[in-house]
């Protein structure tokens, strides 16, 4: 279990006995399973798996939890179809057209009989929160999924002021003038992709990949003025990632050094795989998430300037 994309938010101190009661407040928003007429259910589940109840995991200061999803797989295609079917059977027996209203009301039953019968698709969106230092990590890209976890959480918790990532410094030049100068703040070494955009509306969109990175075909994109969107990076020679302007980080993984660590451990459950597997995740990624805060200013908020 290591998260492969990273979307970060930041929350001031809480209260103690609002994380101190955090698994209690997760208990009574569990998944349930969708009805039969509903398109979706979002609840928390164990980040262990079905056999498990346990709805957290701790280490140290870090909380692992997992929100879960069921939606139906209802396609516009089959709706379409059943509703074409019963506009046809109406205007074949009563040689009439449906009125637009009717439509509406004959799309609905149309719902209603296929709802039951569609197929449940699960989801499992995991995420972790450092009570020390205020991060929220979301194993997705998805801002929008992103969202739906914070939303999730304010639900449960009453409310949890966290707030997306307003950085000091804008990542976009800053990251723009690491790639112009060929210099990178100490621990940090190129990747082999990038994503260079004109910053004007509708400009030209340049992507690379397996590309060096200080190549003179970059360099002439950089001088026609287009800006870094996307930067291929690695830190301490541990890990590796494509760090994006708006400080989303894909493709995070950890290179072989961190994974040969983990490699020597053996495990006798999964659930001690993943406390190993988490223990090494929170402890790496900690190093990048206080470089991400030393490098684009991403202060924790202060509670009463938070909503």
């Amino acid at each position: 279990m290591f998260f492969r994309n990273l979307t970060l938010f930041r929350f001031p101190e809480l209260p103690r006995r609002a994380l101190s009661a955090f698994d209690k407040h997760l208990a009574d928003h569990r998944l349930r399973p969708c009805g039969p007429i509903e398109m979706a259910t979002q609840g928390f589940v164990s980040p262990f798996g079905r056999d498990s109840e346990e709805l957290t995991h701790r280490v140290g200061k870090n909380t692992l939890f997992c929100l879960g999803g069921e939606d139906k797989l209802l396609p516009s295609s089959v709706i379409s179809e059943a509703l074409a079917v019963k506009i046809g059977e109406i205007t074949e027996k009563e040689a009439r057209r449906v009125s637009a209203r009717e439509r509406k009301r004959l799309k609905e039953e149309v719902l209603t009989d296929l709802l039951p019968r569609a197929f449940v698709k699960p989801s499992r969106t995991f995420a972790w929160l450092t009570e020390d230092s205020g991060w929220l990590v979301i194993d997705t890209a998805s801002r929008k999924l992103a969202e739906a976890v914070v939303s999730q959480l304010r639900e449960a918790l009453g409310r949890f002021p966290a707030t997306p990532m307003a950085p000091s410094d804008s990542p976009r030049s800053l990251m723009t003038d690491w790639l112009v100068g060929g210099k990178l703040p100490s621990g940090l070494g190129w990747g082999d992709e990038c994503e260079l955009r004109d910053p004007v509306e509708a400009g030209a969109i340049v992507k690379c990949r397996r590309q060096d990175l200080e190549s003179d075909e970059v360099r002439e994109h950089l001088k026609s003025g287009k800006q870094v969107f996307q930067l291929g990076l690695e830190l301490d020679q541990r890990m590796a990632f494509v760090l994006g302007e708006d400080l989303t980080i894909r493709k995070f993984r950890f290179l072989d050094v961190v994974l040969d660590e983990i490699g020597e451990e053996t495990s006798e459950s999964a659930q001690q795989e993943l406390d190993a597997r988490f223990a090494l995740m929170s402890l790496e990624t900690k190093r990048l998430l206080e470089k991400l805060d030393e490098w684009f200013g991403l202060p924790r908020p202060d509670e009463r300037n938070s909503g």
